[in-house]
């Protein structure tokens, strides 16, 4: 597994650690959760507005 390293404020650090704490994981889980969440919905976001751009097009053509 590769590691990163990234920079982030104190304050939003401690706030991870309280919420990985209060539901028993790692740091590390949770912020793997919470990419895999961001990515799930990105792509979701992609696949909605491909379809609405397909129906647009459809719907011009007609």
């Amino acid at each position: 597994m590769a590691r990163v390293l990234i920079s982030m404020p104190d304050e939003f650090l401690n706030r991870i650690d309280e919420v990985a704490d209060t539901e028993s994981r790692t740091r590390s889980e949770l912020i793997r959760e919470a990419l895999r969440t961001y990515i799930h919905k990105s792509r979701v976001k992609e696949s909605a507005v491909a379809n609405k751009n397909a129906a647009i097009l459809e719907a011009l053509l007609d």
